[in-house]
């Protein structure tokens, strides 16, 4: 079975209204980020049609520019308490340009809230990281006591992850396109690192491959296949539905 370990169903919608029939089509199991409640609520309402595989995850975007803390994270309460979130996600810290060094505050001030849920309830963290492992690093004691943590689109490097590892943390990488457009740095961590710590994602609609639009539950194929190439090995796809399960508890 073919795995999503990060997507955005809402997003992906508009773009390619037939992407749920063709997740169903292929049998997909994904892990559907939002980042509001109406985001949420759609990917509610998929499940309630009776489609299966989706996995509903909730958090307040590192990118997020907005003031009302307080109104973003009582919806992540909420939607835990209610029994109505399998993971918290994604979080972290984007520190890409200087936009969103602007609100690094900001973003300190989420994850740790984020984490504190992810703790409370037991849940899975998606994690989003731009030109920001130190802040990473800089909370490995509360993420090493976290069921699992997944890194959406692995951007680190390879010592960084293993540090991760070493520091006792249950981490999972996750790898998408980047591995089909020659990032060096991605395409070594996705050789090297274990093979028991990776996943496979889309980012859909958001990573798309040149010349297309917006990537979707189709590139997962392409994916696990540069991923077998670029490890030598066969098999990778019954491999990361393993991992997908074991990291995503399902």
């Amino acid at each position: 079975m073919l795995t999503d370990a990060h997507c955005h169903p809402y997003d992906l919608h508009p773009c390619f209204p037939a992407a749920e029939d063709q997740r169903q089509r292929m049998g997909v199991m994904c892990a559907a980020s939002s980042t509001a409640l109406e985001e949420f609520e759609f990917c509610e309402r998929i499940l309630q049609l009776g489609n299966t595989g989706m996995l509903l995850c909730f958090a307040v975007h590192p990118q997020y520019q907005g003031t009302d803390i307080k109104e973003q994270t009582a919806v992540l309460e909420m939607l835990a308490k209610q029994g109505r979130l399998a993971v918290v996600g994604e979080t972290g810290f984007d520190l890409f340009n200087t936009k969103y060094k602007a609100t690094e505050k900001m973003q300190e001030e989420l994850f740790s809230i984020h984490l504190e849920t992810a703790l409370q309830y037991d849940l899975p963290v998606v994690v989003h990281v731009r030109r920001a492992m130190h802040r990473i690093f800089a909370h490995a004691a509360a993420l090493k006591k976290c069921k699992t943590v997944i890194f959406h689109s692995w951007s680190g490097t390879e010592s960084e992850g293993e540090a991760l590892l070493r520091r006792g943390i249950n981490a999972f990488f996750s790898f998408g396109t980047p591995i089909l457009l020659n990032h060096r740095e991605v395409m070594r961590c996705c050789t090297r690192f274990p093979a028991d710590r990776l996943l496979t994602e889309t980012d859909a609609p958001f990573q798309p491959l040149r010349g297309r639009e917006f990537s979707c539950y189709a590139d997962l194929a392409e994916i696990i296949t540069a991923m077998e190439s670029l490890r030598g090995e066969t098999g990778m796809e019954g491999v990361i539905e393993d991992n997908f399960r074991a990291a995503f508890g399902c």
